[in-house]
């Protein structure tokens, strides 16, 4: 054989053997995040819809359902992951170049995974969420035969009916924005149109999605933080906590029977509803004492002050990076988020600060992700959507499923277009119509560095207020009363 021949077979050998290599790391990965994903759905979900007492279809049904679901979260587990796995492999490159157990990892393994989260994405969200909604509902055609394959055959049926209903209102869409003949040719195209499109459009509902959690949910974590932790006592160290729990264990009880002896006759006249409140001011006084009772003094003097410190400094860069961001975009076009099809990777740090910043950026983006689900389930509109343990249905199940998705896969956009990373989004993710427009990205940002300013100043600000006026002891002073005259003419 010759020496070229033999060169060339090398190659393809190496291909083939990186490929390979390639495609059992992505199957690790996603193996090892379905089973971490099939424990936290089998520890919320409901346990009688999958027993077989009752109804062996109805539980068989529930098991495919709970798959795909299972299947959905790992893909969205994996889209919170995307990004900052790529970033810590940059650093990872920059730093051992020549070691010889990362040179597995490489640009071509990241791009491959950013292109298989956004396939499987699409895929979870057009057709495997709906599969299982409508196959748990489905009870098969009228004067068909009973069983798992009559579901499937509605489903089915169902399922293309959607389909065919959501293709037809984007290809008007389509028609209505564009009206050159480019647009029209490519309204033929369903693979490399169609699909991009409409997910543009989801991830640009995930995107403005982010951006109403997130201030959101970082208001709910300052305040949920102060319940969790205990708070320093500041000059409450010389009070008697023992004494101050004991009087409000029995002014507790003595509420608990007036309300009990109220019930029981109808001659006291007890305002019961008044009692009722009084009561449960009471019992909340007793929890937060037990808790202030059984905590050790580092969690009174340590815990709770670093928790807030570590939300303040990170809710604080989180707005100084975007305001930044947003004199860039006025300055340079090269701010604008973009995609690229190559990524290479072990060339530059994405940071102006090395490894440190790039582990910044990565604890950020956890944080947002971290916020942003906290103000999901803290909203008004989505709060029955929380799973409780043990007690989820399947229906439930699949709502936080796709909305977890939608917000999971929607991170990597929303992490680029705020700037909290340099890192420019890999495959389709770089499709997006939306990104190029200079004013929703431009405003974008403003929306979320106005909004989370303004979570610092209502939630922290006044916080700090109260809790200066009582460690100086304000609060106990009484209140100035000024009665002021009527004015009376006179005659």
């Amino acid at each position: 054989m010759a020496p070229l021949e033999q060169d060339a077979l090398a190659v393809r050998e190496q291909l083939f053997h990186e490929r390979v290599r390639e495609c059992i790391i992505c199957a690790l990965l996603f193996a090892s995040l379905y089973i971490l994903c099939h424990f936290i759905i089998t520890h919320f979900k409901k346990h009688t819809d999958f027993t077989a007492v009752h109804d062996d279809e109805d539980a068989a049904v529930n098991r495919i359902a709970l798959g795909l679901c299972t299947f959905t979260l790992a893909v969205a587990l994996g889209a919170v992951l995307l990004l900052p796995f790529s970033i810590i492999s940059n650093e990872v490159l920059l730093s051992f170049p020549h070691n010889y157990y990362i040179q597995w990892l490489s640009g071509s393994l990241v791009h491959g995974l950013w292109n298989l989260v956004f396939l499987f994405s699409n895929l979870s969200l057009v057709f495997l969420m709906p599969f299982a909604y409508f196959f748990t509902e489905s009870e098969g055609f009228a004067g068909s035969k009973k069983g798992i394959m009559a579901r499937v055959y509605e489903t089915s049926v169902v399922l293309l009916l959607l389909t065919l209903l959501v293709l037809g209102m984007v290809w008007v869409a389509s028609a209505i924005v564009g009206n050159d003949a480019a647009s029209r040719q490519s309204l033929y195209d369903l693979w490399e149109y169609y699909l991009p499109y409409l997910y543009s459009c989801i991830s640009l509902f995930g995107v403005l999605l982010l951006l109403l959690c997130t201030p959101f949910g970082l208001s709910t974590m300052f305040t949920v933080t102060g319940k969790l932790l205990v708070k320093p006592l500041g000059k409450e160290l010389l009070e008697d906590l023992d004494e101050q729990l004991s009087c409000t264990r029995f002014e507790e009880a003595a509420v608990s029977r007036r309300i009990r002896s109220g019930k029981a006759s109808c001659w006291l006249n007890l305002d019961v509803e008044l009692l009722q409140e009084q009561f449960f001011a009471i019992r909340s006084k007793r929890l937060k004492l037990e808790l202030r009772h059984r905590a050790s003094p580092w969690q009174r003097n340590l815990g709770y002050p670093l928790a807030m410190l570590g939300l303040l400094a990170l809710t604080g860069i989180s707005v100084l990076i975007v305001c930044f961001h947003v004199l860039e975009l006025l300055l340079d076009d090269a701010a604008m988020p973009r995609g690229i099809q190559d990524a290479s990777l072990g060339q530059v740090s994405f940071s102006i600060f090395g490894s440190f910043g790039a582990a910044l950026q990565v604890v950020l983006i956890f944080y947002l992700m971290v916020s942003s689900v906290v103000g999901f389930y803290s909203s008004p509109l989505f709060t029955r959507l929380l799973p409780e343990r043990r007690d989820t249905p399947l229906t439930k199940i699949i709502g936080n499923c796709v909305s977890l998705l939608v917000l999971s896969s929607a991170l990597p956009v929303f992490s680029r277009t705020l700037g909290i990373t340099r890192f420019d989004l890999l495959g389709d993710f770089g499709r997006f119509n939306w990104l190029g427009n200079f004013y929703i990205v431009f405003l974008y940002n403003m929306g979320f560095a106005g909004l989370t300013t303004l979570c610092l100043v209502k939630r922290v600000s006044w916080a700090v207020q109260a809790e200066l006026i009582r460690a100086f002891g304000l609060h106990k002073l009484p209140l100035p009363v000024t009665c002021r005259r009527p004015l009376v003419k006179s005659c």
